[in-house]
């Protein structure tokens, strides 16, 4: 199976400078094709009679070189891979947002999620990567070199450049410890097993929420664009870099946890985004991480040879007593102690919910 793998970059000015101008080519091109296709939209849309063809990746780069690369000879000074790929991404994005997947795209700012990717005659060293007009990049930790890369991306978080490619991987399928586990996820502590084990979540942005709090007050009245602003806006980004890594490492051990040593995991189908919509639990609920923690356990019951099963959302697992399986009424967030009315048995209210899990998936 093919997975990414993602290590940062060791550069100097020079380098740094090349991975800008990539990045702003990247940019201007996404935000040149989206204003185009919004304007076809929009005209197509008043004048339904006299439609435009809604142009395709191909279509808008043929364009872009017809009309944008003359006017604009820095193109030149990057790889053609970089605009060609932003448009390709575009171009998925409408895909997307037309089925009702995603959100329509949007334009991009500049220092704001930079990103291009290449390909080509692209190399991996041990320590180091060969990327088109840029050249050799040096890297802090050894590189896989069996396996030949068909494209690089290419990002900065804050002050840091990363590179990304897929490998491909050999599935495992090792003997599990444990048959079958419920899981389930919440705001108290981060997930509960039917085994009695509890996880603890990072909690990283509320940790850190006053310190960052106070860079962004401290920078309310620098001018925008200024030097003392730029260092202000690279300390702000750290220190969000530095809360995503905390939680990523949190929810990287726990699934690589689970995906080795249990044959199959049951969890529940949680609607993340309503969940969000209530404003007084949306910040605990975004600091655990919820949709990365399934996207991570899927791919990894998939590496290590488990079976992920995802039960209903409609599975009242908090509800029903783990006991007689008689299901409650009600039930709210304040009662942290199940108590079943029908039998008299008490437990944990998340434990209790993780073993209805096991259950359901046994």
């Amino acid at each position: 199976m093919l997975i990414g793998f993602k290590t940062e970059l060791k550069l100097n000015d020079n380098q740094r400078t090349q991975l800008v101008k990539h990045c702003g080519v990247a940019r201007h091109a996404w935000n040149w094709g989206l204003a185009l296709t919004k304007n076809i939209l929009d005209h197509n849309k008043a004048n339904p009679q006299d439609k435009i063809k809604f142009p395709t990746a191909v279509d808008l780069h043929k364009l872009l070189v017809a009309m944008v690369k003359p006017e604009c000879p820095w193109y030149y000074q990057v790889s053609k891979c970089a605009p060609q790929y932003a448009l390709r991404q575009l171009s998925e994005a409408w895909k997307q947002a037309f089925k009702k997947i995603k959100q329509p795209p949007r334009f991009k700012k500049k220092g704001r999620a930079d990103s291009f990717t290449v390909d080509g005659s692209l190399a991996v060293d041990h320590f180091r990567v060969k990327v088109p007009v840029v050249g050799w990049l040096k890297t802090y930790e050894h590189l896989p070199v069996d396996q030949k890369p068909k494209s690089f991306t290419i990002s900065r978080r804050a002050d840091r450049w990363f590179i990304s490619w897929k490998i491909e991987i050999e599935p495992t399928n090792e003997v599990k410890s444990v048959a079958v586990v419920g899981v389930d996820l919440g705001i108290k502590a981060l997930a509960t097993l039917s085994t009695r084990q509890v996880f603890e979540g990072a909690k990283s942005y509320s940790y850190y929420e006053k310190k960052l709090s106070r860079l962004q007050w401290l920078n309310r009245h620098k001018v925008k664009g200024s030097s003392n602003w730029k260092k202000a806006q690279i300390k702000i980004a750290r220190l969000h870099r530095k809360i995503a890594n905390i939680r990523k490492d949190t929810l990287h051990k726990l699934t690589s946890y689970l995906a080795k040593n249990h044959g199959r995991i049951g969890i529940e189908d949680l609607n993340v985004s309503g969940m969000l919509a209530n404003h007084k639990l949306a910040k605990a609920i975004a600091d655990m991480g919820f949709f990365e923690f399934r996207r991570q356990l899927t791919y990894k019951c998939e590496l290590y040879g488990s079976e992920l099963v995802v039960v209903d959302r409609w599975f009242p697992s908090s509800k029903m007593c783990s006991g007689c399986e008689t299901i409650k009424e009600t039930l709210s967030l304040a009662q942290r102690v199940f108590h079943c009315d029908h039998c008299g048995f008490e437990i944990d209210r998340d434990l209790n919910a993780s073993i209805n899990l096991e259950k359901a998936v046994s």
